[in-house]
């Protein structure tokens, strides 16, 4: 009887040492993604393929580092998007201090199934930034994408259970808070100070998915870092309007260059490929058209003035056309979707430098006396071969010329070119 007790006993030991683990002791792995630029194409397709990526690695959640100052409301609809249609919870993270979540930044933030800031940190200023090439907008059309922009952010905080009110007033009046007042006013979930903190503070969480309930099992979790691809950053990259801008003049001057010196070759195609990404960028951000027609106008100007000397007015003309043209490229009242003066001021006056330069060598090269062919011979000295009474032969440079003169010249006396006239030079005694 107390062998078949130690047996069982000895059983059930083994039994218990043979199961690796209890239910929920394995957990799953937890991603991360940082955002801290503009909400643009290549952001917002680096969202939406992380999400994707997540979701394939059966993760427990993807968490969105994000630092913004806001973006284009078009891609901001495709990341909110996402991030509604996700089978894996999405967690935004405003961090670190001093970041902030605006603009577009409250859509996103807004639109995860937890919502996060760090100490030090503010959301909100959201009134929509629009894509615009045809002057001001009018009353009308701004009212209409501004009642449309807070149709779609009430939608989402309906959906995640936030503040509607408040996310109304973030589009139509551009208000900011703190994050101890976007957690009081139920904007956000939550305020941790790193990543670690916030691991700890939504353990234990649970999300519903259509009915079907996840719990969350972060304390512990090592996250596993998601990179963007050199594609993508450099989209990204070239998304900036600073950038953009730098492309497009990089690509005028290669294109003057190649047009300038026929041949050349590298000038135009690397001014060719400048202006393709340039162009690329152009079609994604809030254009102003006009201010695009004002540079292409001064770049005009420039080689006019190679072409026809008007004693530098065209050049002061295409100056200032590509001064006010730089300045009105982009139709935006944010401060980051615009160039700074710091970048236009050097790039208009490099660019006035550069075309007054070609222009002067232009005009130099006008007024140059010909070195080759019988004009190049004028004001060259030779001697009189034979007496010039009033024709005759003379040596300019070893070569024998026919030439004629008003006055008698002996021959071995020295004489100087002072014209062509049908094939003879017209020369003269000189000392």
């Amino acid at each position: 009887m107390k062998r078949n007790k130690a047996l069982l006993a000895l059983s059930v030991f083994l039994l218990f040492l043979s199961v690796p683990a209890i239910p929920g002791q394995e957990k799953a792995p937890l991603f991360t993604i940082e955002v801290d630029a503009i909400i643009n194409p290549a952001t917002a397709k680096f969202i939406i393929d992380s999400i994707d990526e997540a979701t394939q690695q059966n993760a427990q959640c993807l968490i969105i580092k994000l630092d913004t100052p806001g973006g284009l409301l078009e891609s901001t609809r495709m990341i909110v998007k996402k991030e509604l249609a996700s089978t894996i919870p999405v967690i935004v993270y405003v961090a670190p201090s001093g970041a902030r979540a605006a603009s577009a930044g409250v859509f996103v933030t807004m639109a995860a199934n937890i919502a996060a800031m760090a100490p030090g940190t503010h959301i909100g200023a959201a009134h929509p930034v629009t894509m615009g090439g045809e002057g001001k907008e009018s009353k009308t059309m701004t009212e209409k994408i501004v009642n449309d922009t807070v149709a779609f952010v009430k939608n989402i905080a309906k959906t995640r259970g936030r503040n509607v009110d408040w996310a109304e007033k973030a589009v139509v009046k551009s208000v900011s808070i703190t994050e101890e007042e976007a957690v009081k006013l139920n904007v956000v979930d939550l305020v941790a100070s790193d990543i670690p903190t916030l691991l700890d503070k939504i353990d234990g969480r649970v999300i519903k998915f259509d009915g079907v309930a996840r719990t969350l099992h972060t304390k512990g979790v090592q996250p596993q870092p998601i990179q963007m691809s050199w594609r993508d950053r450099l989209l990204d990259i070239i998304s900036n309007p600073t950038i953009a801008y730098i492309l497009l003049m990089l690509g005028i001057y290669g294109i003057f260059f190649e047009l300038s010196s026929p041949g050349a070759i590298l000038p135009g195609v690397v001014g060719g490929i400048f202006l393709i990404l340039a162009f690329y960028a152009l079609q994604m951000l809030p254009v102003n058209y006009a201010g695009l027609a004002l540079i292409l106008f001064a770049i005009i100007l420039f080689i006019a003035e190679i072409k026809v000397v008007s004693h530098g007015l065209l050049a002061v003309g295409g100056v200032i056309s590509l001064f006010l043209g730089s300045m009105m490229l982009f139709q935006s009242p944010e401060e980051y979707m615009r160039v700074s003066l710091s970048v236009i001021i050097p790039a208009v006056v490099v660019s006035a430098a550069f075309f007054i330069f070609a222009v002067t060598r232009a005009i130099n090269a006008r007024l140059k006396k010909p070195t080759t062919g019988m004009e190049g011979l004028i004001g060259e000295v030779g001697i009189a071969s034979t007496p010039i009474a009033p024709e005759g032969k003379v040596s300019i440079h070893g070569e024998f010329w026919n030439a004629i003169s008003d006055k008698n010249i002996e021959k071995g006396e020295r004489v100087q070119v002072i014209g062509v006239k049908n094939l003879r030079l017209e020369v003269k005694k000189t000392e």
